[in-house]
C-alpha cells in the first residue's frame, strides 16, 4: 500500500448491489462433468440442483450464501437489483375466457429465492432491497430472444416479431402482487 492509497480510499462505496439468477460450480474432471448454461459464467452442473429451460442450475441456497459472504466481507448493506427464471411460457385460456400463463415454476423460484434472503437476514445480513426480473416480457439480452420469458406479464410476441403485442397477466403477477402487498408474509 502506497501512502497515497489512503486518500483513494477515503471515497468508497455506500453499499453493494448484485444480480442472482443461478450458481455454478467448477471441477478438476472436466471429462467426467456436464457443462451448465449461463451468459458470462459457465461451469458444471450440480447433480443436485434443477436447472431452467436455458440450464441455468436453480439455486436458492445459494442466494443466501452470496449474501452472507459479501457481508461478512464488506460488511456494506446489499441490494440484489436483479433475480428472476427465464422460462418457455404458454399462454393460455382459462374456462373464464381470460388469458393467462399458469407459471407455477417461476412462483416457486421466486418464492423459494426470497425464503432464503430472509433467512440471510435473519443471519444478520443487511440487505436494502430487492427486485426480480422482470415485470414484463422482454427480448432477452442474453439470447436476443423473446420466447425466453422473465415477466409477470405475458408480451404476445414471438421471436421473429409476430403477435399483436397484446399484455396478459401471469398467475405470478397475482403472486407476487401479494407478496408485495404482504410485505412478504404471504410467503
Amino acid at each position: 500500500m502506497e501512502p497515497e492509497d489512503q486518500e483513494l480510499l477515503k471515497n468508497v462505496v455506500d453499499f453493494i448491489s448484485f444480480s442472482y439468477y443461478s450458481s455454478i460450480c467448477e471441477t478438476v474432471h472436466t471429462e467426467l462433468a456436464t457443462s451448465t448454461g449461463g451468459n458470462l459464467s459457465r461451469g458444471y452442473k450440480n447433480p443436485y440442483l434443477k436447472a431452467s429451460d436455458w440450464g441455468w442450475q436453480i439455486d436458492p441456497m445459494g442466494l443466501r450464501y452470496t449474501l452472507n459472504k459479501l457481508y461478512d466481507r464488506y460488511q456494506l448493506p446489499l441490494f440484489i437489483v436483479e433475480n428472476g427464471l427465464g422460462a418457455v411460457d404458454e399462454l393460455v385460456t382459462l374456462s373464464s375466457g381470460e388469458k393467462t400463463v399458469l407459471d407455477d415454476y417461476r412462483i416457486e423460484y421466486l418464492k423459494e429465492h426470497l425464503k432464503q434472503l430472509k433467512e440471510a437476514i435473519h443471519d444478520g445480513v443487511e440487505v436494502m432491497g430487492y427486485t426480480s426480473w422482470g415485470c414484463i416480457d422482454l427480448v432477452s439480452a442474453s439470447t436476443a430472444e423473446m420466447k425466453k420469458r422473465y415477466g409477470y406479464i405475458y408480451v404476445d410476441r414471438n421471436d421473429d416479431g409476430t403477435g399483436t403485442g397484446n399484455r396478459y397477466k401471469k398467475k405470478s403477477f397475482w403472486w407476487y402482487k401479494d407478496v408485495i402487498e404482504s410485505n412478504g408474509a404471504s410467503i
